[in-house]
């Protein structure tokens, strides 16, 4: 096992004031009920932005907590990572905006879109900089605000998303605390089962492509729950041969929070109880970057995770893209 370079020393989150749950879709004409989401999917409810809730909002909201938590000042942030597939803006990058929000004056900061594993590549990018020397002190925010980007007459999509925000401080490793292992992969030959397919430079804006659903999230969802299962069942044996452990050793998993059956294949998988694994998504829905942050400050404040425990976070999304961390606080 590896000497650990850096630590998380500090969690925060932050979601919209709105709460919707299913009940709600049906009344603005969407054919499913409550019922149906949560045998399917898990979710009975999610957050979900409303006027002057951003992107850089949340994530600022959840920085300023995580910096509180670690005691650490803006000015003391070497480098912002944003992980995020929706952004306030097309440019500038979304960690800048966020920087500008909390006053990180002489930070470096940059985006990383991985969609729902992009934390855990952000994490990974900030072990670099630390390991590097590049960086002391490194805020990762994995944020999204899904709910702009959706068509809300989509069955398949729309009732799986929420919006929110989790935030980390890393720093270097004190006691043997900190990142073990990472593991990241991709496979882009797969990336239209899950995609946007306009929006982007590609084409032309035009006002088809809100009529016609191109601009909006499309997913195939039957083959996204195959490669999701299949990809995270790969991460979580490749994170613990890395780290050279065994399932045993592993006081909580926290996987991306997309939908319940592929938490629980997974964790099948890694012969991993469901009493070790942490789950929200049905309170927050799959809030992509988001998921596995927020779940992480919400396991810290519940006292899930304590001093010298052993964590795993495992994560799949689109791209596609999956991976895992393991870490000891």
């Amino acid at each position: 096992m590896k000497r650990p370079i850096a630590m998380i020393a500090g969690t925060g989150r932050a979601v919209p004031k709105r709460v919707m749950t299913n009940d709600e879709f049906a009344a603005i004409g969407i054919d499913t009920n409550d019922e149906w989401i949560r045998e399917r999917t898990g979710i009975k409810s999610r957050h979900v932005a409303g006027p002057g809730e951003t992107l850089t909002s949340l994530s600022a909201e959840a920085a300023r907590i995580a910096m509180t938590a670690a005691g650490v000042t803006p000015g003391e942030i070497d480098s912002i990572v944003m992980a995020t597939v929706s952004p306030d803006h097309l440019l500038p990058a979304a960690a800048v905006e966020v920087q500008a929000a909390i006053g990180a004056t002489r930070a470096a900061a940059f985006d990383v879109d991985a969609a729902c594993t992009g934390w855990i590549y952000g994490v990974t990018v900030a072990e670099g900089l630390i390991a590097t020397g590049t960086a002391e002190t490194v805020l990762v925010i994995g944020g999204e605000v899904l709910t702009r980007i959706m068509d809300w007459k989509d069955r398949n999509t729309c009732v799986l998303f929420g919006d929110g925000a989790g935030a980390t401080i890393l720093k270097k490793s004190t006691k043997g605390r900190g990142v073990l292992a990472s593991y990241l992969r991709s496979d882009g030959t797969l990336a239209k089962l899950l995609w946007r397919p306009s929006g982007g430079g590609a084409k032309t804006v035009t006002a088809d492509m809100l009529t016609d659903g191109s601009f909006f999230i499309q997913m195939q969802g039957r083959d996204v729950f195959k490669h999701a299962v299949r990809s995270m069942a790969d991460a979580v044996d490749r994170a613990l041969d890395a780290a050279k452990l065994s399932a045993d050793d592993i006081d909580l998993v926290i996987p991306h929070q997309a939908n319940i059956r592929i938490i629980e294949a997974t964790a099948k998988h890694a012969n991993v109880s469901m009493d070790k694994v942490y789950v929200n998504v049905d309170r927050y829905g799959n809030t992509s970057a988001g998921s596995i942050p927020i779940a992480l400050d919400e396991a810290l404040g519940n006292g899930r995770i304590t001093e010298g425990s052993t964590v795993m976070f495992v994560g799949f999304g689109a791209g596609f893209t999956w991976g895992s961390v393991i870490a000891r606080f």
